[in-house]
């Protein structure tokens, strides 16, 4: 197991071990209007997983270049810089079950998973380059790890709605 496959499953352990606690109640409760409840989150998650694993079998079909050096990806991290997710990735408003998105998210991880296992050489992930509708020009190495960089975002969130649905 690689770095990236060590990062993507602590994340991810991390992510159901905070949506296994959730009550069935909350799980789809919307605390806001205009705010994704766990529920959705997590769904939103579910696309992202199959929307990257789709752009790196895309890149690695076109291989464009990268012409670009190391796009800095940290900002994602902080959760004080607003970021509006592309409709693409929108969540539906359906309510789920807490297991039912577990099985999901297991499906979606695994599913991407299996396309990074079959990029022999994972060198070549940092040659060849997919546009991202936020950052731009981005190597796959780095659509790899803003997957749990993004992953460990929507988490923080997560434990903040769990911590307003005690009130």
């Amino acid at each position: 197991m690689d770095h990236y496959e060590e990062n993507l499953s602590k994340t991810r352990e991390q992510l159901l071990l905070e949506i296994s606690s959730v009550r069935a109640e909350d799980f789809n409760r919307r605390l806001e209007q205009d705010k994704w409840s766990i529920a959705q989150v997590c769904h939103h998650l579910v696309i992202i997983d199959t929307l990257f694993a789709k752009a790196i079998v895309h890149g690695l079909k076109r291989m464009n270049p990268t012409n670009t050096e190391f796009v800095p990806i940290e900002f994602v991290a902080d959760r004080s810089n607003k970021i509006q997710a592309p409709e693409i990735t929108e969540p539906s408003s359906e309510p789920f079950q807490v297991q039912q998105i577990i099985q999901m998210l297991h499906d979606s991880r695994q599913n991407f998973l299996d396309v990074l296992s079959k990029v022999e050489d994972r060198a070549i992930l940092k040659t060849v380059a997919v546009t991202h509708p936020v950052l731009g020009h981005l190597p796959l190495d780095q659509w790899v790890e803003l997957l749990y960089v993004h992953e460990q975002r929507h988490i923080e969130q997560i434990q903040e709605l769990k911590a307003r649905c005690v009130i």
